[in-house]
């Protein structure tokens, strides 16, 4: 869900790790290596990341020696227009690697020169360039509108204002796709700083208006004043998000407006507000709405959804105390997965407990926004004015989206519902389709267990009316509990109303008391950082495959790394990405 404003169309084969060949795409020249900083006591040529960007062709390989690289590209080469955030290392090289040495000591940091690595100091922040009498905000490392840009082996940190960490944007707020195939590792993007009155970081790795096909793997982010990631503005994204790990952010994931190929698999997410976020929404993350539907053909699980969030563990999203503004707030406190106004998606064989809330939720999404003329479209899948009566409040919204045809099966559950209101429990839904909606079905729901005793549901006849796909609409046989649940769910997620206690609602939810940040974790770093990379010094045998370096070690090219590692677990980096459809990486491009 964005802040201040709050589908892989050919048939993929992942066999292991992404193994895309950028330079394959109109260059014929030899991959070039421009090392930045040191390795192991030999000097690159360059002195900032944002110089060696500045110097490289398609295909070429960017390598960072261990540092606290407090990159300025927004202030010199790469100055922000009109409002835009100001962007540290600007990616605009298609084909171009960008790879740390060391996860854990290459760190692209916001600060201020002079500052400690991520310095948690309001006067060591940095919170952009001036513009228009007022600062525009910064954002790290972002890959604008150019394909096959890897990114990896990094920490980025503390960049605020629109704060994303580490970006590959596709044209973000234009409601068109300009962004192809991309891929991120080994990445960790977190803040230490947050005043609810500054500038705040808003997403860790963030990907916009990119069609894929996308791969982003063993990741970390944490301290997000919306999403730690997200993945936007994109009705057939293509795009594996693997091995995730989210904390302490208002939404562990957030998915506005994206859908058909779309997978979100073996990842942890836990002491968030909310843990795994997708919806509809009516803002520049154009086109709306989100749509889990196959484009054509099955999805992975043998239905027509493509959009499937298998095989995560959610667990202990109960955070109250975190970063969050915009509607990201809305994301109710307490709950593990939650569908809002979202299509046709699966949720399958994921692991969900001590969510407090609800371990599951699909729910409809009624939005107050109304994106900006430029974007040429109001309320697309959604019911315009909608008013609210038939969820039992008052007055009307902009756009309403309903939920529907969503399949969630095979989950286990365990302790969920802790804070203890009439509906609260391992799973619930409510679906109100509006007259716009008239082919929607029911959301299904089977196969679900509870280890500790009898599934939660809410209404508790789901599983008996909604246990067979395609399910009948929202059953309506007990008035009084539905009404309760909707009422547990807009006390929760405060969307509409301000439901401080007491209301006469029948629910208390816990409301933000002092935010505070999670330390950054020392995380896996790449086994071989030189795996793949054209033979340079650094990596005098990288073309046998050998590496020249050692885990956690290295001279540096500026003040430290956050953390030394002695961490050697690790599959290798290359291994083979099976496109069975010719042609997926060389589609033609839609400009803005």
């Amino acid at each position: 869900m964005r802040v201040s404003r709050w589908s892989m169309g050919a048939t993929i084969v992942v066999t292991g790790i992404v193994a895309l060949v950028p330079q394959s795409a109109g260059h014929a020249a030899s991959p070039r290596v421009l090392r930045v900083g040191s390795w192991h006591g030999i000097k690159g040529t360059f002195g900032s990341i944002q110089s060696a960007v500045d110097a490289a062709h398609r295909g070429d390989w960017v390598l960072v020696g261990p540092g606290d690289w407090k990159e300025r590209g927004d202030y010199t080469t790469h100055k922000p227009s009109g409002g835009e955030s100001g962007w540290a290392v600007t990616i605009d090289v298609p084909g171009l690697h960008l790879r740390g040495m060391n996860r854990n000591r290459v760190v692209v940091d916001g600060t201020k020169r002079g500052s400690a690595p991520c310095s948690s100091r309001r006067a060591d922040q940095d919170f952009g360039p001036m513009h228009a009498g007022s600062h525009v905000g910064r954002s790290g490392i972002v890959a604008t509108k150019v394909d096959n840009v890897w990114i990896e082996n990094l920490t980025a940190c503390n960049f605020l204002g629109q704060g994303n960490q580490i970006w590959w944007n596709g044209g973000d707020g234009t409601g068109k796709i300009a962004m192809g195939p991309y891929y991120g590792s080994y990445l960790s993007a977190t803040t230490t700083y947050y005043q609810a009155s500054d500038p705040a970081a808003t997403y860790g790795i963030f990907v916009s208006n990119a069609k894929g096909f996308g791969k982003i793997t063993r990741t970390y982010a944490s301290n997000m004043n919306d999403a730690a990631y997200y993945i936007g503005a994109c009705p057939d994204c293509n795009v594996v998000l693997d091995r995730p790990h989210a904390e302490n952010s208002a939404l562990g994931y957030s998915g506005t407006n994206s859908g058909g190929h779309l997978i979100i698999q073996n990842g942890e997410w836990d002491q968030n507000a909310t843990g795994i976020v997708s919806n509809s929404q009516n803002n520049d993350d154009a086109p709306s709405p989100q749509d889990g539907a196959c484009p054509s053909g099955k999805g992975p699980t043998g239905t027509a959804s493509c959009e499937v969030w298998r095989n995560n563990y959610v667990h202990d999203n109960n955070n109250p105390n975190v970063p969050e503004a915009g509607s990201a707030a809305a994301g109710p406190v307490g709950t593990g997965m939650v569908v809002a106004g979202g299509r046709n998606n699966t949720l399958v064989h994921n692991r969900i407990t001590n969510n407090k809330a609800w371990g599951i939720l699909t729910v409809p999404y009624p939005d107050t926004e109304v994106p900006p003329s430029a974007i040429g479209q109001h309320c697309q899948g959604g019911a315009p004015n909608f008013d609210l009566t038939a969820l039992g409040m008052t007055g009307t919204v902009p756009c309403y989206f309903s939920d529907w045809g969503n399949e969630i099966a095979h989950n286990t559950f365990s302790n969920n519902g802790g804070y203890g209101n009439p509906t609260n429990g391992d799973v619930g839904d409510i679906s109100q389709p509006a007259p716009e909606d008239p082919t929607a079905t029911g959301n299904c729901w089977h196969d679900n267990t509870d280890t500790g005793g009898p599934l939660t549901q809410s209404p508790s006849t789901l599983g008996t009316t909604n246990g067979s796909c395609p399910a009948p609409l929202w059953p309506s046989t007990n008035a009084v509990e539905e009404s309760v649940l909707i009422a547990e769910v807009s006390c929760d997620s405060q969307l509409l109303f301000n439901c401080a206690p007491p209301t006469g609602v029948p629910a208390q939810y816990p409301q933000t008391t002092n935010v505070k940040l999670k330390a950054l974790p020392t995380e896996q770093t790449m086994p071989d950082p030189c795996a793949g990379v054209p033979t340079n010094p650094w990596c005098a045998s990288a073309a046998n495959g050998s590496g020249g370096g050692t885990q956690g070690r290295g001279a540096g090219g500026g003040s430290g790394g956050l953390a030394n590692t002695g961490l050697t677990v690790g599959l290798p980096v290359a291994a083979l990405l099976l496109l069975t459809t010719a042609g997926i990486l060389h589609r033609r491009r839609r400009t803005d």
